[in-house]
This record gives C-alpha cells, structure tokens and sequence, in this order.
C-alpha cells in the first residue's frame, strides 16, 4: 500500500507527460509551487516526445525538494515489461524509439540504471481521504476496495471502461471516493463528482484540440493548463 496523502495541504495531479519537458517546466512555473504541496504524477512520463530522459531528470529532482507521488503508466509498464522479456516490439511502436533517442542509446538494456529503479518504484495506486488516483482508471462497477482486490497491478494502468458514456452521462460509478486519472487524451478534462480525467494529450500538438498539459489542484479543482511548447 503506498504512503498516504496529507488532506491538510494542496494536491495537484498532473496529467501525462510524455518527453514534453518544456511544458512540464512551464505547467511547475504557473503552478508557483508551494514548500507543502503535494504532487501527484499520474503516469507515462515517456514515450512518443523528445525529451524523456530531461522529463525523468526533472521529476528525479524535482522530488529532493517537494513532496511527490509517481504513478505507474501503460508506458512505464510497457518498457519495464520489455525489459522483463526481450520483447520490444509493443513499446517501440508505442513511441519507444523517441525514448532511445533520448537516451541515445540502442536498446531498452542501455537506459540508465537510476531511471530505470525510478520507473519500478512508480505505484499503481494512491489514495487520499477523499480521492484515489491511478493512471488509466478504476472498474466502475465495482467498488474501489474490490478494484484493488481484484485488479491486476496492469488494469489500473489500461483500464478505459469508466470512460463509455453510459457512465459518464449517469455519473453512475461504485466508488467511495474521486478518482483521478489520465490516460486517455481529450480536448477538455472530465470533471465529474466521482471522476476527474485530466489528460488533455499535451504530446499531440499537432492536433488542435489537444496539445494540452495539465493539472488539477485539489481539493478546490483549480485547472491549471499550459500548451505544448516542445
């Protein structure tokens, strides 16, 4: 179970990042971060951008001098799985190649030891008092003690079936609690009283109704966004 989050000073959640270290950079400056905040990565920090070996150097050490939560992304989860079984295939057609240019490296084998243990240190889940965060999202049919019963650690990073509109337009989830995800790029985040989605596809700048990174601040629900500048 990972350590818990303080309800007594702000959360701010930030959406998934992708090498886009310039935007990342901006998004922390229009934030004016706080000594007490609390921040919470919701996953895929790598892939597709150009930057993802700058992204983890700045969340390394960002963490030395405020408090950060790192979830794991279906990102983070496709390399490390490619680093398990020799099989690189699914993570370089997900934007691996961009992440070996990065690193300048060859192969997944050759990325630095320290980012590597950084990656496998990522939760699959956080919780609060009042919000469970998670990369891809939580059953919505069940409640969150079943979710984290019965999930595997891999569902709460794919998991998409919260977002079908059955849901979205009933707001009829089982859980006890908000959760807060990313994972699934969007024009405008989804702010809902049990769901908050909040990828907003900062990578995709070519599209122009993405191109977006963002964050929330919590308990308020402050937007904070900036557009992609990589």
């Amino acid at each position: 179970m990972p350590e818990s989050i303080s309800q007594n000073a702000r959360i701010i959640a930030v959406g998934d990042i992708h090498g886009c270290i310039a935007s990342l950079k901006k998004l922390c400056r229009q934030l004016e971060l706080q000594p007490s905040d609390q921040l919470v990565f919701l996953g895929d920090y790598i892939d597709r951008g150009k930057n993802s070996q700058a992204v983890i150097d700045f969340l390394i050490d960002l963490q030395r001098s405020f408090t950060c939560f790192f979830l794991m992304g279906n990102h983070e989860l496709m390399l490390l799985d490619c680093l398990k079984t020799g099989n690189a295939s699914d993570w370089l057609r997900n934007g691996g190649k961009e992440t070996l240019q990065s690193y300048a490296v060859k192969s997944a084998r050759d990325l630095p030891l320290s980012h590597i243990g950084f990656l496998r240190s990522c939760h699959y889940y956080l919780e609060s008092k009042d919000f469970i965060f998670v990369h891809g999202g939580l059953d919505p049919d069940m409640s969150i003690k079943n979710n984290i019963g019965y999930l595997k650690p891999a569902d709460f990073c794919w998991m998409r079936t919260h977002l079908r509109s059955s849901y979205l337009e009933t707001n009829r989830y089982n859980w006890e609690k908000t959760v807060v995800c990313a994972h699934t790029p969007a024009p405008e985040i989804i702010n809902l009283k049990k769901l908050i989605a909040i990828d907003t596809g900062c990578v995709y700048k070519d599209d122009p109704s993405l191109g977006k990174l963002s964050a929330i601040i919590l308990p308020s629900r402050q937007l904070v966004q900036t557009v992609n500048i990589d």
